[in-house]
């Protein structure tokens, strides 16, 4: 399964809004909003991602005021 897509199965059981998407760069952003708990299990998960997935790094930014719609979706 794809890192997108696997994100957003995880968001999803996490019952979390947001999005994941591709960057210009080749890496994967992912915007989230939901209870602290469910951000901090997110977070653990994207440190290794889906089974067959590298992570070289994860970055963690405060909330930047963007639009978060409404469930998860990926671009």
């Amino acid at each position: 399964m794809y890192f997108r897509h696997s994100a957003r199965f995880e968001a999803r059981r996490l019952t979390l809004r947001g999005i994941a998407r591709n960057l210009p760069d080749g890496s994967v952003e992912v915007l989230a909003r939901g209870t602290a708990a469910a951000i901090g299990e997110l977070r653990d998960w994207l440190h290794h991602g889906p089974a067959q997935a590298r992570v070289d790094e994860v970055q963690e930014t405060a909330d930047g005021g963007e639009s978060i719609p409404e469930g998860f979706s990926i671009f």
